[in-house]
């Protein structure tokens, strides 16, 4: 697989650092304590500066002119293109600037930052950090709650952060968004320092509140009892890329190879996983959720690491694992009835 992390030649080593365990990609650095965010962005190689210029185009009587609406961004350090698109209004967010959102979340005390780093040139960074207690599922399972924030320099995107409880014993993003709150908020780029401020707090408003209220939910589902055929039910619908699959699945029509092999490793993981055989996981309906985050976390496959962070945050593997709760919610509250496809 590959890990797109950039690499600063000028320091010899990979934009990326983590808290004492290695990451799947072995690269960058390893630290033992959790840093201050002036120690992380050293750590990740992210304590650079970014400035935009406005694009300057060349006419056919060799004259240059200088653009009024089209700009560019570059990194001070190394003079390395990150963006050459980008609009008017795009403010550019520094990476110390990142940090002190995160740590405007909890005024600066009890933020742990676990893993940084930057992808390709550096036009991308993201940040993983470890908010203060627990969620804790029966009497030995533990979730840990984590803050993560991604943000661009080259225009493609908004700043985006997001509460993603962690299952600690296989490391399980358990990404869901509870009644009417998302997991997930963007930011523009156009914000000033001022909302961006107010959205830190924000979220970390919104951790709170599903952190306390998922603490029920798991345990809750942590006590329902679910046979194998319906974990195998809930996997199919969840997975379902489209109403024709619910439909084919509805009429008993053949199914595609590719969906099949999705749903057999997703099973395969909910039965066979040493993660799924805790007395919160086996034959409960958190083990059969926890069956759907773990194939995405675990056992799927993906082009690179920037890939997989898409899929489980905002993209396919966050709405198929959205699916599931939503499926989950229901069988808690009324049985196999919910799977059934009539």
């Amino acid at each position: 697989m590959a890990h797109n992390i950039n690499f600063n030649e000028q320091t010899g080593q990979h934009s990326f650092f983590s808290v004492k365990e290695k990451a799947w990609h072995g690269l960058g650095q390893i630290v033992e304590e959790y840093p201050t965010s002036k120690e992380a962005l050293q750590f990740a190689g992210l304590d650079f500066n970014v400035v935009k210029m406005p694009n300057i185009h060349r006419l056919q009587d060799g004259t240059e002119t200088i653009s009024k609406n089209s700009f560019f961004t570059y990194r001070t350090d190394n003079g390395a293109i990150l963006g050459d698109k980008v609009g008017t209004d795009y403010s550019i967010v520094q990476n110390r600037d990142a940090f002190s959102f995160f740590d405007a979340i909890v005024g600066g005390d009890g933020m742990q930052y676990e893993t940084a780093g930057a992808l390709g040139n550096g036009e991308k960074i993201f940040i993983t950090a470890k908010l203060p207690g627990y969620i804790k599922v029966g009497n030995d399972d533990y979730i840990e709650k984590y803050l993560f924030l991604t943000t661009s320099h080259d225009g493609s995107g908004s700043i985006t952060a997001a509460f993603t409880p962690i299952r600690i014993v296989c490391q399980n993003t358990l990404s869901a968004a509870l009644r009417n709150s998302s997991n997930t908020i963007k930011i523009r780029h156009t914000a000033s320092a001022e909302e961006r401020l107010k959205v830190a707090h924000k979220v970390m408003g919104i951790s709170n509140s599903m952190a306390d209220e998922l603490d029920g939910i798991f345990n809750q589902w942590a006590k329902v009892r679910i046979t194998d055929k319906d974990v195998m039910k809930l996997i199919q619908q969840a997975m379902a890329p489209s109403r024709e699959v619910i439909k084919s699945l509805q009429t008993g029509e053949e199914l595609s190879t590719v969906f099949k092999n999705i749903c057999d490793n997703a099973f395969i993981y909910a039965m066979a996983s040493p993660t799924q055989q805790t007395e919160t996981t086996k034959g409960t309906l958190f083990g059969a959720y926890n069956a759907i985050t773990g194939y995405f976390q675990n056992v799927k496959e993906y082009k690179d690491d920037e890939a997989k962070v898409k899929s489980i945050i905002g993209g396919t593997g966050q709405l198929r694992t959205q699916a599931a709760f939503d499926l989950c919610l229901g069988y808690a509250k009324n049985g196999a009835e919910v799977l059934a496809l009539n």
